[in-house]
């Protein structure tokens, strides 16, 4: 093989592995269509199970495990008032945001629901449980974004990211929010996952509840 043969292949490895680079970052990016990987800005609601020095264990309504760790910077509220960390204790209904990995979330916030005031149960509010091999549900409640497509729009954090993430509990408790993304129109798909039915939960600038698929 000619030295001018092995230098253009040479270059394309380098110029193919550039751009394998390139999309790799993107579909993991803030700003990434398509795949998303990576921990995101979600959370979940449900009765706490058990508590340890710097984390907790809770179980959501539609009996998704999740494990909740607490940090120096968790801010505590019990309804509207601040706590500490000591309000977190068994058999209490919780709301935690943070950021979440799978089923693991990292709290920032935790909210304790003054008694009486936990989200409906998984059943009253349509969601579907997860069964071991039952296939995704393909129903739609409410209104879906006409140009919505799957894999669109912006990962978001912040203000905004939770008060979507504590519209969508409301509505349909029972899952964990592992990303909330801005779309194009303004609105946000809060993706939801352990539960058969609903993933996507879509909230309106004034971050109230539109409709689920």
């Amino acid at each position: 093989m000619s030295m001018r043969a092995s230098l253009r292949i040479a270059f394309l490895l380098l110029l193919a592995t550039a751009i394998l680079a390139a999309c790799g970052t993107q579909a993991s990016g803030p700003g990434g269509g398509g795949a998303r990987s990576g921990p995101a800005s979600g959370g979940a609601s449900g009765t706490v199970r058990s508590v340890s020095t710097s984390s907790f264990t809770m179980s959501t309504s539609a009996d998704v495990q999740v494990t909740v760790n607490e940090a120096s910077s968790t801010r505590y509220q019990k309804g509207t008032t601040s706590a500490s960390a000591s309000a977190i204790t068994a058999g209490e209904p919780v709301v935690v945001l943070g950021t979440t990995s799978g089923t693991t979330i990292t709290a920032t916030q935790v909210v304790v629901q003054p008694a009486g005031g936990g989200s409906a149960t998984s059943s009253a509010a349509g969601v579907v449980p997860f069964q071991r091999g039952s296939p995704t549900m393909s129903k739609q409640d409410g209104q879906i974004p006409p140009s919505y497509s799957q894999g669109s729009g912006t990962i978001v954090s912040g203000t905004a990211a939770n008060k979507a993430t504590e519209a969508a509990l409301a509505a349909y408790p029972g899952g964990v929010v592992d990303r909330v993304v801005k779309l194009s129109n303004g609105e946000y798909e809060v993706h939801n996952i352990g539960v058969n039915w609903p993933h996507h939960i879509f909230v309106n600038q004034d971050f109230k509840v539109a409709g689920a698929n």
